[in-house]
This record gives structure tokens, sequence and C-alpha cells, in this order.
């Protein structure tokens, strides 16, 4: 696309852009400053900013009064809208190497500083403490406690809190919803809840104001390594635990896969505990309908819970003497509204 050169006064910010870019004005304007405007800003046919709002501040920081721009007028209004999003999005899951940072930082010239580098004189015993921060960080070892699991494979264990909810929304609105009274399931697509086990401390305030939350149902696919199904166990174990241990009220979701994951899937849940499970892409597949309940099964006969909390709906499966109650997939249900209303 052709780059022109636009008065700055022309350019108009987003009103409703959602990204909050202020605390990285000012290095964006260092690097401005140091090596000139590189990247032109993104603009639609009527000169509002499509991507490219940091810049625009940086450059009237600096009294700038004209930039480069490429206008996208190849693209529809929604295409304008999700591309401002998605631009600003996938920088979230950019990391750092830091090893190789360092490398780099030592070997240049400038001081790096003015563009957000925390630069430290070398000390390895420093270094070494900071790794071992970071890997912990990663991890969530620092949550982790090692009096506090059960079973060969240390799962954390998650205490009985005795709730039932009276209803129960995705996580995904945890942080929107407005009706508190109700509790907070995890049977959403993974990346949904990938950030709570990357930041669990941040979640903490939000989830506290529900009923309850249901620890997260990291996916065990059949054709996963056994040692990437023991993890994801491992992982909605130790975040029930972590936010329990905050005071947030917690169910414990169970789920499995083949026979062979039964040997660790329901360590870290006390006798009688009441547990969460899904009959989600169940019912109408014959394996994993066999699946579902030699796992239920085993379960049952394992934990041996007080009252069995059912997302998805019923299908045919006899729980004995078990009180169960069942949640919708209220996802599944506004799909067959709308098609009944169509």
């Amino acid at each position: 696309m052709e780059i022109i050169e636009l008065d700055i006064k022309e350019l108009h910010p987003y009103a409703d852009n959602p990204r909050c870019n202020d605390d990285a004005v000012d290095y964006v304007a260092n690097s401005i400053k140091e090596f000139g405007f590189k990247v032109p800003l993104v603009i639609d046919k009527d000169h509002n900013i499509v991507t490219g709002h940091t810049r625009y501040k940086a450059c009237q920081q600096l009294g700038i009064k004209s930039v480069p721009c490429v206008i996208a007028d190849d693209l529809t209004e929604n295409q304008v809208k999700a591309f401002r999003l998605a631009d600003n999005k996938v920088a979230e899951y950019s990391t750092w190497n830091f090893n190789l940072l360092d490398f780099e930082l030592e070997y240049i010239p400038l001081d790096m500083e003015p563009f957000g580098f925390e630069i430290k004189l070398p000390d390895q015993e420093n270094e070494k403490e900071n790794e071992r921060i970071r890997t912990n960080e990663a991890y969530n070892l620092d949550i982790y406690e090692e009096s506090e699991t059960a079973g060969y494979y240390q799962m954390p264990i998650i205490y009985n809190d005795g709730i039932v909810p009276d209803d129960i929304i995705g996580f995904n609105y945890a942080k929107t919803s407005k009706d508190k009274d109700i509790g907070i399931h995890m049977y959403v697509d993974d990346y949904q809840f990938e950030r709570l086990w990357n930041k669990p401390q941040d979640y903490v305030d939000i989830l506290s104001e529900y009923q309850c939350v249901f620890s997260p149902d990291f996916s065990l696919y059949m054709d996963m390594p056994m040692a990437m199904k023991v993890w994801n166990i491992y992982r909605s174990r130790m975040i029930g635990q972590y936010l329990q241990r905050q005071g947030v009220k917690v169910v414990p979701t169970i789920s499995w896969a083949e026979s062979d994951t039964f040997a660790f899937c329901f360590d870290g849940i006390p006798e009688g505990s009441i547990v969460t499970v899904s009959t989600i892409g169940v019912k109408r597949d014959e394996y994993a309908l066999e699946i579902w309940k030699a796992g239920m099964d085993a379960m049952i006969d394992k934990i041996k819970p007080s009252i069995i909390l059912v997302y998805g709906g019923e299908l045919e499966y006899d729980y004995g003497n078990i009180p169960v109650k069942y949640y919708e997939n209220k996802v599944t249900e506004r799909m067959k509204a709308s098609k009944e209303v169509g």
C-alpha cells in the first residue's frame, strides 16, 4: 500500500479505543527521537486512526507536525474494528528469552533505559536468584505447597467448601457480569483461562465476588501425551487450591480421558466432596460416552461425592443415591433459541 505524509492535525484518534497506552508514550517518544519515525500509522478513509495511537501521542508530545500513514481503504468498517483489536492483542502473546535479551543488551552501546529496559550490573549470584524466581513464577512454584498434595503425582488438594451455586456463568464473563449471586464455571476453551494460570493473583478479587468458582477444565484430549494430561490435571488442582487459600469458594472440576488417567485424575479431592463434571461433547459420540461412564464409575468409587454438579445437561446414567444438579450450556441454549426465532 502507498505511504502518504499527513498533517497530524488531520488525524483523529479512535474515541472508543480499549487499549490503554499512556504509560508507553514516553518510551515511544524516546524511540522516535533516537531512531526516527519508522512505522507508519494505519488510518481509515476518514483519517481515523486504526493502529498507532501510541505513536500518535508520542508525536504530539514531540511536536512533530506530520507523520507517514497507510490508508486501509480496502477494509470494511467491521474489519477495521477487528484489525484494531487484533493488532493490539497479538503483542500480549510475546515473551522474552531473558538470556538472549541480556546478551543483546550487553553489546548495544546505547543507553536502553529510555526505551523501558532496566539495565543491571552483572552479579552472578543475583542472576541465579532472579532466574530461579522467574522459573518459580512461570510454573507457579511459588504457590505450591508440598504438604497440601495427594497421590504419586502430588496433586494439590482442594477441600470441600460445601457450596452449590444457584446458577453459573462462564469465566469469560467474570469481569463484566453484574449478577454476583452465581458461580463461575470454566467449561470454556482453554485460552479463556490460561491467563488465570499465568497470573492467578490478578483474579482473586474478581472471583471472590461470586458464590464460588469451578476449578479450570484444562483439556484432556485422548491423543495428548500422558505427561500433558498429568500436567493439566495438576494445573486445575493448583489453581483451585490457590483460589481456595485466598478465600474463594471452590468446586473441583473432575475430568478424565482413557482408563490410564484414572491413576491420577481423581487425586487431591477428599471423599465426600461436592464436585462438578461436564457432559459437553459426550451425548452424540458413543465411544466418548463409554469413556465418560467408565470415568464416572471410577470417580464415584474413589471420591464418593456428596453432590455432583453436571454442566451440559442430562444423559442416561445411574448416579445411584448421589444428588445431582444440572446446569444447561447457555451457549447451546442461545443458539437453539436463535434458530427457533429465525
